[in-house]
């Protein structure tokens, strides 16, 4: 099992980061805020959780340790895979997650990409007698917009070859769409038309 790998980020993308640990280039796929914080040529240091499958062994990246409890935890749920609980994660956060677990939330489970009613309700179920072991504190909900959306969009808009400071501008463009019932998607796209003109 890798828990944790320490090392040169030499490529970085919206959804994966490859660091080299010793010659050898890892890939490790991760939130896009947690994209967002890596630097190329900078070393990083990332929790991680392997996935092991038939036909691949992947790993998944965290910037804190709680990120990937969470990741670890949700995934006890019937029918959360590591795509859907690095969905939760990119999308609410840990904080969020615990919060809208705990006051039965389903509208903010169901803003998840992947996310059903019937998977909210089942997530609920099986998740609000283990969400306490995670001792993270509920937050309350962030009334300007998915928590790390400007990371997210601004990771997103590097990805597709704009530069940071661009990605940034376009953010602050878009701000005054960002509520709670706005997805990260939502707000990509808006900063893209704002791009455009």
């Amino acid at each position: 099992m890798i828990a944790r790998l320490s090392g040169e980020v030499v490529e970085r993308t919206s959804s994966f980061v490859v660091i080299d640990v010793g010659g050898v280039g890892y890939q490790v796929f991760v939130t896009p805020s947690t994209s967002a914080k890596q630097r190329l040529g900078k070393e990083a240091t990332l929790h991680t959780a392997m996935v092991v499958r038939e036909d691949a062994i992947i790993l998944y990246g965290f910037a804190e340790r709680i990120e990937r409890e969470t990741f670890d935890l949700v995934q006890t749920a019937s029918g959360v895979g590591a795509k859907t609980a690095l969905a939760m994660l990119a999308t609410l956060g840990p904080e969020r997650i615990v919060s809208a677990i705990l006051n039965e939330d389903e509208k903010a489970i169901t803003s998840v990409p992947g996310i059903g009613r019937k998977g909210a309700q089942r997530i609920i179920l099986e998740l609000k007698d283990k969400v306490s072991k995670l001792g993270v504190e509920p937050s309350n909900v962030n009334a300007d917009g998915p928590i790390g959306w400007k990371e997210q969009v601004t990771a997103g808009l590097v990805g597709l070859g704009y530069s940071a400071s661009v990605a940034e501008d376009a953010c602050n463009q878009i701000s005054g769409l960002a509520t709670v019932e706005t997805s990260v998607a939502d707000l990509l796209k808006a900063a893209l038309r704002t791009l455009a003109k």
